[in-house]
């Protein structure tokens, strides 16, 4: 039951941040399109349309946190938790589409040398991306921080999404500038190096991701405590076996301990089970441990 709620606490958090993110996207959005438009401002126009995007990945985010919470079914005895990495990697690739693209688009504005055909924007949108630059880091702090609590890596991802958006506006700014102080080629050159931070979390999200997906082993510090935890229980006399696995955000466990030969089976029995439930209070992620018991001979 505990842990029934944990998953409904967890996708209540989600599905709640992603909310935010989606009404917040979608009124900076038309702020910044209207921003662009009154002030001829291509790189604030370009960049309402990246935040628009990101109410696209906040959708994919809620569509993998509800899949992964779905309860075990016949066809799918171990649970849903790999759906949350399906939809990491899904967003993965949707940062790194978005990197490129202001990469490529970059590096043909420097490669044309032609600034000074370009229009010089009004004040208006130097404000509009200083809004969008503290709106997007709060957002990209406030998703991080959720994501951490409840241990998402698809609310991660997204948080990186807002973290892609604020650099990108980022951009902007200094292009808007550059072209308004008589510098306009450093629109471009701000957005080729936004594009390089940006494939560099993409591809962070994505190993990550990956990793969670092929049965992965915890972190050697955690495997330690886990340890530490079942040699320490009364009847343990040998730890034998610990294989840990990482799926989605869960993990599994398979243990296999020495308990004296000459109990009863039932005592070993007893002695299993004061394993099992050590692990379980003691490491909440884990989801399923099963627990061998070897005779130990003097």
């Amino acid at each position: 039951m505990k842990r029934e709620q944990q998953t409904q606490t967890a996708e209540q958090t989600a599905m709640h941040v992603s909310a935010v993110s989606i009404v917040g996207n979608i009124i900076l959005s038309l702020f910044k399109l209207m921003a662009g438009i009154v002030a001829h401002s291509g790189a604030m126009i370009s960049d309402a349309v990246h935040s628009a995007s990101d109410v696209f990945s906040s959708i994919v985010v809620i569509i993998g946190v509800k899949l992964s919470a779905k309860a075990s079914d016949k066809e799918h005895p171990y649970g849903h938790e790999r759906m949350e990495c399906v939809a990491a990697v899904i967003l993965a690739g949707i940062l790194l589409a978005t990197g490129l693209g202001i990469g490529l688009e970059a590096v043909k504005n420097i490669v044309s040398r032609d600034y000074q055909s370009l229009a010089v924007p009004g004040i208006l949108a130097e404000i509009a991306a200083i809004v969008s630059i503290v709106f997007k880091e709060a957002m990209y702090q406030y998703t991080r921080w959720n994501a951490k609590k409840i241990d998402s890596s698809a609310l991660m991802a997204d948080a990186w999404h807002h973290r892609s958006d604020a650099l990108s506006s980022v951009g902007a700014l200094l292009g808007i500038f550059g072209a308004r102080m008589g510098y306009p080629v450093l629109d471009p050159v701000a957005s080729l190096i936004i594009c390089v931070f940006i494939a560099k979390a993409a591809t962070q999200i994505f190993l990550d991701a990956t990793n969670k997906m092929v049965d992965h082993a915890c972190e050697p510090e955690l495997e330690q405590k886990m340890r530490a935890c079942i040699e320490q229980q009364p009847g343990v006399l040998r730890l034998d076996v610990l294989r840990t696995r990482e799926f989605g955000n869960k993990i599994y466990v398979d243990v296999e301990i020495a308990a004296d030969a000459q109990e009863t089976l039932e005592k070993a029995h007893e002695t299993a089970q004061i394993v099992h439930n050590a692990i379980e209070t003691n490491f909440p992620k884990v989801k399923h441990i099963m627990v061998h018991v070897n005779p130990m001979k003097e």
